[in-house]
């Protein structure tokens, strides 16, 4: 995500001829674009984006049942 942005935020300043990325190529200002995909397919392949939704859940799920445990008055496990 953050590479995404930078590459926004570079794309717009070459545009706009602001500051230092004004006399940049377009191939620098470009390649946080790039970056971003080869990032996300690493990411969707490897399976990092599916082990952190499954953390994701595995928590929701743990605060739910200790929200119930407190309620019913049940100590809950510390792990």
């Amino acid at each position: 995500m953050y590479l995404l942005l930078a590459g926004i935020v570079l794309m717009i300043w070459n545009f706009n001829r602001i500051g230092l990325v004004a006399d940049m190529s377009w191939w620098w200002v470009l390649s946080p674009f790039a970056l971003a995909v080869a990032w996300w397919t690493w990411a969707d392949m490897s399976g990092y984006t599916k082990r952190k939704e499954m953390e994701k859940m595995d928590q929701k799920k743990q605060e739910r049942i200790d929200k119930h445990r407190a309620a019913l008055g049940i100590r809950s496990r510390k792990r």
